[in-house]
């Protein structure tokens, strides 16, 4: 039985660093890409949180596809910190790792917490366009 647990945690635990996750967050272009009219998103991760790496996945995927096909995707700009960093964690409220926030016109207009659903992100993001 204990092998079994060792086996699951192992998978957990290689299959949550399958992602490469660092913080891209940089509050001038933050700022810059608000005032060039950019739709931001924004994401919390945190190093051993398979959350946050199912949600990334589906916003590298987004920011692919913006760049590559019609769903017009290309207008967004994509920032993610790590959410132990408290200077931006504060800056945005963000309490907890898998927070995705989106801002438009300077406002925010969407935040979830633990979403990584494809068809829930996706739909979020075309509601901001």
């Amino acid at each position: 039985m204990k092998k079994i647990f060792i086996f699951i945690f192992c998978l957990i635990t290689f299959g949550t660093n399958a992602i490469e996750k660092k913080t891209t967050f940089d509050k001038e272009l933050f700022n810059k890409a608000k005032s060039e009219g950019k739709i931001v998103v924004v994401s919390s991760w945190i190093k051993y949180c398979s959350s946050c790496a199912n949600q990334m996945k589906v916003l590298q995927q987004a920011k692919k596809e913006g760049e590559l096909s019609d769903i017009k995707f290309d207008n967004i700009e994509y920032f993610s910190f790590d959410v132990t960093n408290s200077e931006i964690a504060n800056l945005f409220n963000v309490q907890y790792q898998t927070t995705l926030l989106i801002f438009k016109d300077d406002q925010e207009v969407y935040r979830s917490i633990g979403e990584t659903t494809e068809d829930l992100i996706y739909e979020a993001l075309k509601t901001s366009i």
